[in-house]
């Protein structure tokens, strides 16, 4: 589970600083990379949405093991 959680977080972490650039500078990274909207770019798209889903449930582990202690 280690890794997936850390994937996901590094996924999370490229789609964070892809909206900072395009909201600082209008410049998409993943699309200037991959192509506009090719298939490759739709692929890192999702991924990155679906790792921020996943991350939605660190909240609840965090919340989970402060009961714990």
């Amino acid at each position: 589970m280690k890794a997936l959680d850390t994937i996901a977080l590094l996924l999370v972490i490229i789609g964070a600083i892809n909206w900072g650039l395009i909201g600082f500078f209008q410049f998409d990274l993943v699309a200037s990379l991959f192509g506009d909207m090719s298939g490759l770019t739709r692929i890192i798209y999702s991924l990155v949405g679906l790792a921020g889903l996943y991350a939605i449930s660190f909240f609840a582990r965090d919340r989970d093991s402060s009961r714990e202690i």
